[in-house]
């Protein structure tokens, strides 16, 4: 919990005096920092207080997405870059807007291994058959400059009239499910060799 405790001093240390909380934040429960936080990223990501009807279509937006995240308690970052993600069942998972007017929701899965160069061409057929039986998620590789490949999953969904609350919840579930399921097979194929005796 430190690192968490430092990050949210970090964050609540940028606020403007007329926004610090009361209590002070050693006082804090890990809760009410996780709250601040969420709020801070929430105001930060530009939709803090925008209201709404939750059967409504809205405009998605990155601070919808982390609400929803908050909501269910799952912990989530923005990193450097300003991108949304967290871990899930220890695999790494983003959520992108692309388009014009940021209406194409990507959750992005990374597994957590990598894979060598030489079992390239296997673990493309893997990705081929896993798209041909599936409809979510899409998955594929990336070979990195080290010669390292990364395997990924991704559901995208064009979302130009807005999504209400529980459309927006039920295509979030469906981008971390089926990258998870799709991530498990990858580990009953290829077992972590830490994970079996020896």
């Amino acid at each position: 919990m430190g690192l968490f405790r430092d990050r949210a001093r970090r964050l609540l240390g940028r606020r403007p005096p007329a926004q610090a909380t009361d209590a002070p934040l050693e006082a804090a429960s890990d809760e009410e920092l996780h709250e601040t936080v969420a709020r801070i990223i929430a105001r930060e990501l530009g939709v803090e207080g925008s209201g709404g009807d939750g059967d409504v279509p809205t405009p998605i937006s990155l601070g919808r997405v982390a609400a929803w995240m908050t909501e269910n308690q799952f912990s989530y970052f923005v990193d450097s870059d300003g991108d949304l993600g967290g871990l899930w069942r220890g695999r790494l998972f983003y959520f992108f807007l692309f388009g014009e007017q940021s209406e194409i929701l990507q959750i992005r899965g990374q597994w957590h291994r990598e894979v060598a160069l030489e079992r390239l061409e296997e673990v493309l057929d893997l990705c081929n058959e896993w798209n041909a039986d599936r409809i979510w998620p899409k998955a594929y590789v990336r070979v990195r400059d080290n010669g390292r490949v990364h395997v990924i999953s991704e559901v995208a969904t064009d979302l130009e009239h807005g999504a209400t609350d529980e459309q927006l919840s039920q295509m979030l579930y469906c981008g971390l499910s089926t990258g998870s399921m799709f991530f498990d097979s990858l580990d009953e194929r290829y077992p972590d060799p830490a994970g079996v005796a020896p």
